[in-house]
């Protein structure tokens, strides 16, 4: 299925979500795709529940809601791999599906794009902050409470535009976005402070994509899998298995990043950050471990359920208890 094109070949079917930043980050993809097989790549634009839905995703579920719809075509044998942000998809894989590759990570942080150029810690007495995700509301009260800033956490749904939208006609001060994100569809510039990862931790795979197929199609798992980069992969199987040890779905309050300490002249070690909190901050467990660099799928799943385990014994299940369901 990934011979070089004879000119005759059938373009591969690559299925995303059909918002402009799923296309965009797809999109990266499929040239990355073209240029490993010599073959045409085509996208199909497939509707999800996470996007039709106008309800908070915290109330829908979160997990899987961006993904069911991508995954049953691909059973299906509509479209021949897939492109999901790494964020959105269940901890637990399927059998029949293979995830191909996680290419490259993208910057993970969480930028606030806020009026009048305004930073996180200038923003006024009151200011409305939007965010869609209740590990973004537990960060910020938490360091809104710390840094003796009066804001106001506000649930909102919608695309980049709908979101930024709310900041340029005054109903809201501010939101935060992914960095990723805006770095993808050609938007950086228009974020106004970058979220440091010391206050607010990005969702567990922030910044990653995850490419997926058929796991009985092994000639295509093999052509994809060149994609992959091995850091990134065991950084964010760290922070997913933290995520499934903590018993936590996407749309749980819990931060996760898996990285090299700043002083780190070679690569020998990896921290692994995590934090759970009420979505109103006042109530935190954060900690952190350090050991040497995964080199397998079951050393990055043992450095996350190490830290899980510590973040339990430290009082985090009950916190994830107020995530509506």
């Amino acid at each position: 299925m990934t011979e070089r094109a004879s000119g005759t070949e059938r373009p591969l079917r690559l299925g995303t979500r059909r918002s402009k930043l799923a296309m965009a980050q797809s999109g990266h993809v499929a040239e990355a795709v073209r240029r490993l097989t010599g073959r045409p790549v085509e996208l199909v634009e497939i509707t999800t529940y996470g996007d039709t839905s106008r309800e908070q995703l915290a109330q829908i579920g979160g997990t899987g809601v961006f993904v069911t719809a991508l995954r049953d075509a691909l059973l299906a044998g509509e479209v021949d791999f897939a492109v999901h942000s790494l964020k959105d998809l269940p901890t637990t894989q399927p059998d029949d599906l293979a995830l191909a590759a996680i290419p490259r990570r993208e910057d993970p942080r969480d930028v606030l794009v806020a009026r009048d150029g305004l930073t996180l810690g200038r923003l006024p007495r009151g200011a409305r902050v939007g965010t869609g995700s209740p590990r973004r509301m537990a960060q910020l009260n938490a360091y809104a409470r710390s840094h003796g800033l009066q804001i106001e956490t506000v649930p909102i749904r919608g695309n980049v535009d709908t979101r930024i939208g709310f900041v340029r006609n005054g109903e809201l001060d501010a939101v935060v976005l992914a960095a990723a994100g805006l770095n993808r569809i050609g938007r950086i510039e228009e974020a106004t402070d970058f979220l440091p990862v010391d206050a607010i931790l990005p969702a567990p795979g922030q910044g990653a994509l995850a490419v997926e197929c058929p796991a009985a199609d092994t000639a295509l798992a093999a052509t994809l899998a060149e994609l992959d980069d091995p850091y990134t992969r065991a950084a964010v199987t760290a922070e997913r298995s933290l995520l499934a040890a903590l018993e936590a779905g996407c749309s749980a309050p819990v931060g996760a990043l898996a990285d090299l300490p700043a002083d780190e002249q070679a690569v020998h070690e990896m921290r692994l950050r995590g934090v759970v909190g009420t979505t109103d901050g006042s109530t935190l467990v954060q900690l952190s471990i350090t050991g040497p660099v995964p080199t397998s799928h079951d050393e990055a799943v043992a450095l996350g359920r190490e830290l899980a385990s510590e973040m339990l014994a430290k009082g985090a299940a009950g916190l994830m208890g107020e995530r509506a369901l």
